[in-house]
């Protein structure tokens, strides 16, 4: 194997290897707002996140709605404590 053989395989790893570079970056910038629009054209959703608060840097306050139901989910330290709100007031 010559020097130039070695040159051309060089190259062509390195190109190899930014395609792939390449194709991670642009999977990490646009496929989260790909899915989100892909689930978004399925359907409405029954879940949604109303409000957060966050109490301490172990825990937080979720406000979710399921359908028409909401529920106040005191999350961390390893546990859940779900209390349920009503019917959406």
């Amino acid at each position: 194997m010559n020097f130039l053989d070695l040159l051309r395989a060089l190259f062509a790893l390195a190109f190899t290897l930014g395609i792939i570079g390449l194709a991670a970056w642009a999977a990490r910038r646009y496929a989260p707002q790909l899915l989100a629009k892909l689930s978004a054209e399925r359907g409405e959703r029954r879940m949604q996140v109303v409000e957060t608060l966050v109490l301490d840097p172990a825990r937080r306050l979720v406000l979710v709605r399921v359908d028409s139901e909401e529920r106040l989910l005191l999350l961390g330290e390893g546990r859940e404590l779900i209390e349920p709100r009503g019917d959406g007031q």
